[in-house]
């Protein structure tokens, strides 16, 4: 259901192509091109790109640097230097308590295991923590360390119930200690060189202290009994070596600043002090004490000589710590300054940018909107110069094509373009008007002389069959007048989809029930189609024309797509608004959306383009569409219950008209002419119903209707007490001598037709023809009236009812 309309492309070499750019006087305009120049170099001279690209790694780096550091100082760094200061002095008072050595040696240990689970506290929440812009290897370092604590508190039990082994519980503390300064490490590993390094040394002094701590622990091992294996001997040594070898070749070297103070450390009283005692203290033993070694010494000046010195590696290692931390936090702030200079610098460029871009895009926006205006303005008057065409006026092609003024650069041009275009398409739509009302004028023509050879033909045959009595002969003569009759619909087809009107007139109000047969005896499977009429409306003499086209199509396109075995109903009533008639077959139906396109379609017709529809095989639907327009008609298609289509066509109440008045008798002597064609009676209740065999049309029961009505008249019609007379039927050998008739046998009703539809008694060929005849016979000579000619027709064109 497209191509309702067409577009033409413009035809090369229109009028006004020799017509050059007119230059206006006074007026100095920038070319397009230096504008397009401007607005490309600006971005290009700012290196907006660039700017983008260093102000994000900019803000990434600061943000970065300062994640690293927050998580290096108080974050991750402080939790995990508390734990190892906890565990440090845990582990040197739990080899105190296990060696018995002093009293009160219990007490401190419970205090210093408080302080090591209020560290364990703070460092467990760490294994949640974000660590995507942290050092590399810091989530595992966190869960090692969470790993090793969790084993804590089974040690400490095993501690005070006095079974746990003095080495295997000093291993425990070291390796926690060992994670701890694993954690310390990762920490110290950040994106700014300068700040890893200097966190290098702070890591060394964690060491130190490390290594104190465990010649403390294995030290207390022997102040009571004076001797040491020789493996604690071994690790004494061990941890003096490592201390001595850190503190002379890394911390003390890299100090700087206000850390050089403490480059006198070793030299210091309580540092030499520990020194000589350290070289008092282990002896080999005697020959008699394989793997023991003799610890010599006053405990009591160890003690001060340790704490002393300990105190001043925490001393240094705080004020590492603080010197760190002022290097990254003041290079992270130097970052973040560099970012805001250069966001600032690079806004007020892009704002530079943006209001040159503004300033130069509103002088070109100005002189767009003004061919964009006439753009517009060609948009609407295209379409009213069609509709005008549509209607059959002249249109002055100068007049509508409203011309530009042009100008001498780039966007002159352009406007020259568009008058070109301007006019093509005005000239192309009245040159394509001009052909297709040409086209319909010949499609009509053509139809009208096809019109008139139809109306010959009928006439033809209807002298033929009131010349013939053969009832072979009537019956293949009713069907050659039943498909002219169809034919005559299928030219009037053309004459619509032509643009013209059907030519068929009434001159009086018809019944519905004749227009639905009218419509029936139309359609090609007329036999399939079952019409029940609910009271006697009457049509308006204006609509009985197209309202039987109209009811034709729709029938025949429910016999078309439904199967052959099955029946078609046709149902009217009277509704609140007009009549209800009703069209519903037993086909495979459609689907939802293409009953919602054939509903648009009645609703609101479309001017058809015959050429582009050329193919389309819903033609008739086009039809219907058009007619009900122009009738008032509201037709709506919808699912039957059945599986098919059921189509409504509402009559308006304007369309339905009272019952004429009944028409004088006429005189005597005159047999009156049947206006209407009554039902045969129904069968007594326990007879068998009638039906069609070869040789018998049904005449039988035609008259014993008769017979049962009323005896004839003296003009030769039955009586029936002022109803309508029944149209005469037909029966066949009823004008041969009883010699030449052929005998009617008992077993001929074996060769009934017992087809699925031969249920119901139906009218034969003959009785059909009859009613054809008839109903002609009143048209013709009182109901069709003669319309004013078409002068697009040819002459002796039929217009009347030729049926």
């Amino acid at each position: 259901m497209t191509g309702w309309g067409r577009s033409r492309r413009p035809r090369a070499g229109a009028a006004g192509d020799g017509a050059g750019p007119r230059k206006p006087a006074g007026v100095r305009r920038l070319s397009l091109r230096t504008v397009l120049l401007i607005i490309v170099l600006v971005p290009s001279l700012t290196f907006t790109p660039l700017l983008a690209s260093g102000m994000n790694q900019l803000f990434s780096q600061w943000r970065v640097e300062k994640v690293q550091m927050d998580l290096a100082t108080s974050l991750a760094g402080k939790p995990a230097s508390d734990l190892f200061f906890g565990l440090d002095a845990e582990r040197r008072l739990t080899a105190e308590f296990q060696a018995g050595l002093r009293r009160g040696s219990a007490g401190e240990l419970a205090t210093a295991r408080a302080a090591t689970d209020r560290a364990v506290n703070a460092f467990l929440p760490l294994s949640s923590l974000d660590t995507s812009d942290a050092p590399d290897g810091l989530a595992d370092a966190v869960a090692r360390t969470a790993n090793s604590l969790g084993r804590l508190a089974e040690q400490r039990r095993s501690v005070d119930a006095r079974w746990a082994d003095a080495q295997k519980s000093y291993d425990y503390y070291s390796g926690l200690i060992e994670s701890a300064i694993g954690v310390l490490t990762v920490l110290s590993r950040t994106d700014e060189g300068e700040v890893s390094n200097k966190a290098q040394l702070l890591v060394d002094l964690f060491w130190v202290v490390d290594t104190l701590g465990r010649e403390d622990a294995l030290l207390a091992r022997g102040w009571e009994s004076k001797r040491l294996t020789r493996e604690e001997y071994r690790l004494v040594t061990d941890a003096i070596g490592a201390r001595r070898h850190l503190l002379q070749t890394r911390v003390l070297p890299g100090l700087s600043g206000n850390e050089t103070r403490y480059s006198g450390l070793m030299n210091s009283q309580a540092w030499q002090t520990l020194t000589v005692l350290e070289g008092q203290f282990v002896t080999p033993g005697s020959a008699t004490e394989v793997g023991q070694v003799t610890l010599r010494g006053n405990r009591s000046m160890w003690r001060s000589s340790a704490d002393t010195v300990t105190q001043q590696v925490l001393e240094l290692l705080r004020l590492r710590f603080d010197n760190v931390s002022a290097i990254g936090y003041g290079h992270a702030d130097m970052i973040f300054t560099v970012f805001v200079v250069i966001s600032s610098v690079g806004l007020l460029a892009l704002g530079l940018v943006i209001f040159t871009s503004w300033r130069l895009t509103r002088i070109l926006r100005r002189r767009i909107d003004h061919l964009r205006q006439d753009a517009l303005e060609l948009q609407e008057r295209l379409p009213d110069v069609v509709a005008r065409l549509e209607r059959g006026q002249d249109v002055d092609v100068d007049a509508e094509a409203h011309m530009i003024e042009p100008t001498q650069d780039e966007l002159g041009e352009l406007g020259h373009a568009l008058n070109l275009a301007r006019r093509s398409a005005v000239a192309t739509a009245v040159r394509q008007a001009e052909q297709h009302r040409g086209f319909q004028r010949m499609l009509q023509r053509i139809a009208r002389r096809t019109q008139i050879l139809i109306g010959l033909q009928l006439k033809k045959l209807d002298e033929l069959e009131r010349r013939h009595e053969d009832p072979e002969v009537l019956e293949g003569l009713f069907d050659l007048d039943h498909l002219t009759a169809r034919l005559r619909r299928y030219e009037e087809n053309l004459v619509i989809l032509g643009g013209g009107q059907p030519q068929r007139r009434w001159r009086k109000p018809v019944r519905l029930l004749d227009v639905l047969r009218a419509a029936q005896g139309e359609v090609q499977d007329y036999r399939r189609i079952s019409i029940e009429v609910e009271g006697g409306p009457w049509v308006a003499a204006r609509a009985v024309g197209p309202l039987v086209h109209v009811l034709a199509e729709l029938m025949e396109n429910a016999t078309a797509f439904s199967k052959p075995i099955t029946p078609v109903e046709v149902r009217a009533a009277p509704v609140s608004r007009g009549v209800a008639v009703e069209i519903e077959d037993r086909g495979l139906g459609m689907e939802p959306e293409q009953y919602a396109a054939a509903n648009e379609l009645m609703a609101s017709p479309p001017e058809l383009d015959v050429m582009t529809h050329a193919e389309d095989a819903r033609l008739g639907l086009y039809v219907v569409a058009r007619l009900s327009a122009n009738l008032g008609l509201q037709i709506e298609l919808r699912s039957s219950a059945y599986g098919g289509t059921r189509v409504v066509v509402l009559l308006p109440e304007a369309m339905i008209v009272e019952a004429p008045e009944e028409e004088e008798p006429p005189p005597a002597g005159t047999a009156r002419q049947p206006d209407t064609v009554e039902a045969v009676q129904a069968p007594r209740e326990g007879e068998p119903l009638p039906a069609r065999s070869r040789g018998r049309a049904m005449a039988h029961v035609a008259a014993q209707a008769t017979a049962q009505n009323g005896a004839p008249n003296q003009n030769g019609a039955a009586d029936h007490g002022g109803a309508p007379e029944p149209l005469p039927q037909r029966v066949r050998q009823a004008s041969l001598a009883p010699e030449l008739r052929r005998p009617v046998t008992t077993e001929e009703p074996a060769e009934q037709d017992t087809g699925p539809l031969r249920d119901q008694p139906r009218r034969s060929g003959a009785t059909i023809g009859a009613f054809q005849r008839q109903s002609r016979r009143r048209r013709t000579g009182d109901d069709a009236f003669p319309t004013p000619p078409d002068p697009d027709s040819e002459a002796g064109s039929p217009t009347t009812e030729d049926r």
